[in-house]
């Protein structure tokens, strides 16, 4: 191993003295001062780390920067064996359980830290999530299929509709009981909602999950998360595009919700994804579920029945945040840039200032398709209410009713790839296609979404 290897990324005086030491990455190493004692795996520095501080990977599972201090006393306690892969357990095939398939997306949704490189290894042949979660293998037969390794955030139009297909081969061709989804968080109801307008009749639940804590720390929903969404795959009746994350902050227990009526609300929390305006579908706690919604699609009886295929999708839309100063080009370049549909996530009940009204005229003109949002999630556009909004009715604005913006750009992707007429259009987007739109919200939904009231001993009896 170079000296270059031995303390990789370090640079400077604490090279220096990692050198003078002879303290090597992988090292189990103490650092104490007067104040301070931290104990962990000395890791690599990458590029995006700051160059003063040492890494440490602490026993909890976590890592930390240590900053680098002068009088710093260190000393070298051990060091850790890297661990190169999972060890694979025996995959037995049980015709009486339920056939699932497992796609993954990117990122890992069972793993272990190979302390070694740094990086997470994956685990995720059949053999290797048993060992890693083998909760699995009393649930059904797994198998997997890796679609795509990228991160959610590069998921494109495009790539929703490989994964469609996907989905149908699975159904379809190999006949499975229910397709689960691996995918990253921050992109997750996007996807979802693509697929539901994509699978038409579909006769097994396909599944959405993914973990917003990565598997290597000990506070990780990924494990939990993937046992409860193989629970719903395997063993529920709703025949549905679902998505299937934690419900509480202790995560005892997963929603269910519908893709298309979710939202990512925490940049951290496990219990980040919320159905808005509505309730979820059900809940799920390892393998009891329990459904809320009467109104749902049903696992078919017929094991043959095939699952259609309509993944249309046009690429040229753009989704516009309204704010105070927004200038009229916003408009402008979409429409010089051929884009054929906008969602504006607008103020209030669905309004825009004054400036763009004459912008949003030229682009129906051009046969581009407008259709108005609500930034506060909550609620519907209410266009007839107010003078600008009855302004933007008679100017042909599509009100985008409970949609929330990023259901309405996908939805309004998927409507376009079917017909460019504007009257259509307008008919498609007020249509209620895969459970994405309601006609009111549920009885204290709000209230119950900032924590007024508990959901499940007030809510759930009086609905």
């Amino acid at each position: 191993m170079s000296n270059e290897d031995k303390l990789k990324g370090y640079s400077g005086p604490i090279k220096k003295k990692l050198e003078q030491l002879n303290i090597k990455i992988w090292d189990r190493i103490k650092i104490t001062s007067d104040k301070d004692k931290f104990e962990g795996i000395l890791l690599p520095r990458t590029e995006f780390d700051k160059p003063n501080f040492y890494y440490l990977k602490l026993d909890n599972g976590y890592n930390i920067g240590v900053e680098y201090q002068e009088d710093h006393k260190i000393e070298v306690i051990g060091y850790h064996e890297g661990k190169y892969q999972l060890p694979e357990k025996k995959v037995i095939y049980n015709e009486k359980k339920p056939n699932i398939s497992l796609l993954g997306t990117g990122g890992t949704i069972a793993s272990r830290l190979d302390y070694r490189t740094g990086a997470v290894l994956p685990a995720f042949t059949p053999a290797e999530l048993f060992t890693a979660v083998p909760e699995l293998e009393e649930i059904c037969n797994l198998d997997t299929k890796i679609v795509f390794e990228l991160l959610s955030e590069d998921m494109t139009p495009e790539k929703w509709q490989i994964l469609g297909r996907e989905v149908a081969h699975q159904i379809n061709d190999n006949n499975v009981d229910g397709v689960v989804i691996a995918h990253g968080t921050d992109t997750m109801a996007f996807t979802g909602t693509a697929l539901s307008l994509m699978l038409k009749d579909l006769p097994v639940p396909v599944v959405m999950v993914g973990s917003q804590r990565s598997s290597d720390r000990p506070s990780s929903d990924s494990a939990m998360n993937l046992i409860h969404a193989i629970n719903v795959a395997a063993k529920s009746d709703i025949a549905e595009v679902l998505l299937c994350m934690a419900g509480s902050s202790n995560h005892k227990f997963g929603y269910i919700h519908r893709p298309g009526l979710v939202r990512k609300m925490h940049s951290s929390r496990r219990d980040t994804f919320k159905t808005i305006g509505s309730r979820p579908i059900g809940m799920v706690e390892k393998d009891k579920i329990t459904i809320f919604e009467t109104n749902y699609n049903k696992r078919s009886k017929n094991k043959r029945k095939k699952v259609k295929l309509d993944d249309k999708f046009d690429p040229r839309v753009g989704l516009i945040y309204h704010y105070p100063g927004i200038q009229p080009d916003i408009i402008e370049n979409l429409i010089d840039n051929d884009y054929h549909g906008i969602v504006i996530a607008g103020t209030g009940l669905g309004h825009i200032s004054k400036n763009l009204i004459e912008p949003c005229k030229k682009a129906i003109s051009n046969n581009i398709a407008i259709v108005m949002t609500v930034q506060t999630l909550w609620g519907f556009t209410g266009l007839q209410v107010y003078e600008r909004g009855r302004e933007l009715l008679n100017i042909g604005i599509i009100p985008g009713h409970n949609l929330l913006p990023e259901s309405a750009y996908v939805k309004l992707s998927w409507v376009l790839g079917h017909t460019r007429d504007l009257s259509e259009i307008n008919k498609l987007m007020r249509e209620n296609i895969a459970g994405e739109i309601f006609d009111r919200e549920i009885y204290k939904g709000f209230l119950i979404f900032q924590g007024v009231e508990p959901w499940i001993n007030d809510i759930l009896t009086k609905i």
